[in-house]
């Protein structure tokens, strides 16, 4: 994520005194992202990730730290946190909560094939499924709510093309919200954030999901459309290749199965997570925070990709 505040390796040295990982090694800021203070930190038990919340309170954190401790411990590929000697898996870093996981081994693949696009939709599904029986309750924060919230405030900066599709869109949603189909869909802790920069491989196999920190309680079917909307699209246009989405959906079906109110709901879904990625996009660029190192993500992609959505119907869930 983008350093929004710097981590020395001095400071670095007096918060791993309070964790069974050894003497600190180095430590390097990761740039990409916009959102926490990450870095990649080498001690004497290995390389682990520490990651300084600039949004997330004590409060709120938690939730996504117990999910991904409830994941790990049920099989599904992801960083498991590390806690302190006192068992504490948040801990105070200038004033700012943090807390250290374990680093995923291999790298993104930002070029997926179907193959790759199966190992995602097949842990997704896996991950849902462990999500279960998680005790903790925290809403999507990233959801309809913040999207009614948001949109006054970034209407200013669009022109009329983009204010009508931005203002229709949302009547749409807020529709789709209120239907019988989107209250019967399946929900538990979603990840809502997994782009291909946050799963890492190694050749063809997947070796974890990672960032977790968009994570909330919110309908299955949503994580599986934010997934789709960057695993299985051509870049550059936003168009949906059928052969990376089949591959994706029918993995995630043969572990959790779909049903008929999620294809009823799927082409609207679609939408709606290609209008959440837009409308933050579009919030980080016009009412930015300050960061040492921080490029907003371009909106135009979002946008392209909601109009595609729109125009031309998507695969269907099932074959």
């Amino acid at each position: 994520m983008a350093v929004f505040t710097a981590v020395t390796l001095d400071d670095l040295t007096l918060l791993l005194k309070k964790f069974p990982l050894g003497n600190a090694i180095g430590i390097k800021g990761i740039s990409s992202g916009i959102e926490n203070s990450n870095f990649f930190i080498d001690t004497e038990r290995g390389e682990y990730v520490l990651t300084i919340f600039e949004n997330l309170s004590f409060a709120q954190l938690p939730f996504y730290l117990q999910l991904m401790r409830h994941l790990a411990e049920r099989g599904v590929l992801v960083p498991a946190p590390v806690p302190d000697e006192a068992g504490e898996l948040v801990v105070p870093l200038h004033g700012k909560p943090a807390a250290i996981v374990s680093k995923l081994e291999g790298g993104s693949q930002m070029a997926p094939q179907p193959v790759h696009c199966a190992a995602v939709g097949t842990m997704l599904a896996t991950m849902h499924m462990a999500g279960r029986d998680f005790a903790l309750q925290q809403p999507n924060l990233r959801g309809l709510d913040w999207w009614n919230d948001t949109t006054p405030l970034v209407l200013p900066f669009l022109d009329e093309r983009n204010a009508h599709l931005l203002r229709a869109e949302m009547h749409f949603q807020s529709a789709f919200a209120a239907c019988d189909h989107y209250h019967h869909l399946g929900r538990g802790p979603i990840h809502a954030d997994l782009f291909r920069n946050n799963v890492m491989f190694v050749g063809e196999r997947l070796t974890g999901f990672f960032d977790f920190y968009f994570a909330g309680c919110d309908t299955w079917l949503f994580d599986v459309a934010v997934t789709v909307n960057d695993w299985c699209i051509d870049l550059g246009s936003g168009v949906l290749d059928p052969a990376r989405v089949r591959a994706l959906l029918d993995a995630y079906h043969a572990v959790r199965p779909f049903t008929a109110d999620e294809q009823a709901a799927w082409q609207p879904m679609l939408r709606a997570a290609a209008l959440r990625f837009w409308l933050s996009r579009l919030y980080d660029l016009y009412l930015p925070r300050e960061a040492e190192m921080l490029t907003p993500h371009d909106p135009t992609h979002f946008e392209r990709i909601l109009r595609e959505r729109i125009a031309t119907p998507a695969p269907g869930l099932l074959a």
